[in-house]
């Protein structure tokens, strides 16, 4: 029998061993790597919605209250609006939230390097491109 391979399963070991490298990295400043990726979205785009914040981090607007209550509570980010029913209220960061990005971007990257992965720096430009493929495909799928 011809051995068979599963590329998307080795991509699922492979987010689970860069996952526990980042959590590594954001535990530094305190961060998850969720809460990072709210505060990267943020930091690019000031002033998105709920629904809009969940949907770029990949989770459920249910989800995101447990990621934004404490970066909240933290200061590092804040509501803007009046919120409630029907009211657009936006989550925007705070300049403490930027200082907490600021902080925590040696190490991010540090850990993207060519080298950390054992990649070199094509091989990471290539992964990188594939890697947005299969998110488009498989996200627009789902």
């Amino acid at each position: 029998m011809p051995e068979e391979t599963f590329p998307a399963w080795t991509l699922v070991q492979a987010a689970h061993v860069v996952a526990r490298g980042f959590t590594a990295v954001f535990a530094e400043v305190g961060l998850t790597p969720s809460q990072f990726g709210v505060l990267a979205y943020l930091a690019d785009d000031d002033g998105l919605t709920q629904a809009e914040l969940a949907r770029r981090v990949l989770v459920r607007p249910q989800s995101l209250g447990e990621l934004v209550g404490p970066l909240l509570e933290r200061g590092l980010v804040r509501r803007d609006g009046p919120g409630g029913r029907g009211r657009r209220s936006a989550i925007v960061i705070t300049d403490e939230g930027r200082a907490v990005m600021a902080a925590a971007l040696p190490g991010v990257r540090a850990f993207n390097a060519p080298g950390s992965l054992g990649l070199t720096a094509e091989q990471l430009r290539e992964l990188d491109e594939l890697l947005h493929i299969v998110l488009r495909t498989v996200g627009d799928a789902h």
